[in-house]
């Protein structure tokens, strides 16, 4: 009698616990559908739109660099861009001494490209690792009615990406990454903004090169739709 009334107490404690931990798992498979939804749908209507990209370049602290762009998608799904605003800053006189900075400037261009594709796999919600990791990922409570997906190596070997998700919406709101860039460490962040029309977007994003003392700053505004 004292052994099935221990068994029946017992199972009292596990049953119940074993319930909550599959009601748990269910939740986080019902919520990875729902994000990987929302970034489908998201996909698609950003390809309807075309906005202004405005970026600055930064070395220790002074902008060398200022550039503003139109921005919308082709219809093999490139991102194409229209200049409106270029401001570089100005290179020295003398032949020689212009020979050398228009080289530098030229590999700061490229690698301030090499930045922004970088951001932009991270940001951007288009086919490639990032939509594949949060394809099968499972976000968890973060406080504040939102949601926190973490994982690491998802674009590159190495890298932290963490994602903060509107737990009503299923929308973005914050994107933190450690990643590296042609061997430097590299420190990105994005904060997301929504449209009525549904159209979740990085609003501002920071790319730092600490090494390098670079810092790129992205602000995208102005979403019409085509």
């Amino acid at each position: 009698m004292r052994l099935s009334i221990a068994a029946g107490v017992l199972a009292s404690f596990v049953l119940p616990s074993r319930a909550l931990a599959q009601g748990n798992v269910a939740q986080g498979a019902a919520a990875t559908v729902q994000v990987e939804q929302s970034r489908a749908q998201n996909a698609a209507l950003m390809r309807q739109y075309s906005w202004t990209e405005r970026l600055e370049f930064l070395v220790n602290g002074q902008v060398k660099d200022l550039r503003i762009d139109t921005v919308n998608f082709a219809p093999d799904g490139k991102l194409q861009r229209t200049v409106l605003n270029d401001q570089s800053a100005p290179l020295p006189g003398g032949f020689l001494r212009r020979r050398v900075a228009e080289n530098k400037k030229k590999e700061i261009e490229e690698y301030i490209q090499g930045l922004g594709k970088l951001l932009r796999e991270y940001t951007l919600p288009t086919p490639g690792a990032v939509m594949n990791f949060m394809d099968t990922a499972t976000p968890v409570p973060a406080g504040n009615g939102q949601l926190l997906i973490t994982g690491q190596g998802v674009v590159q070997p190495g890298d932290s990406l963490s994602v903060w998700i509107d737990a009503a919406t299923k929308k973005t709101k914050k994107v933190a990454v450690t990643s590296s860039y042609q061997g430097n460490p590299v420190n990105l962040t994005a904060t997301f903004n929504t449209l009525p029309s549904g159209l979740n977007y990085a609003a501002y994003a920071q790319v730092a090169v600490p090494a390098k003392g670079y810092v790129i700053q992205v602000q995208n505004f102005d979403y019409v739709r085509n």
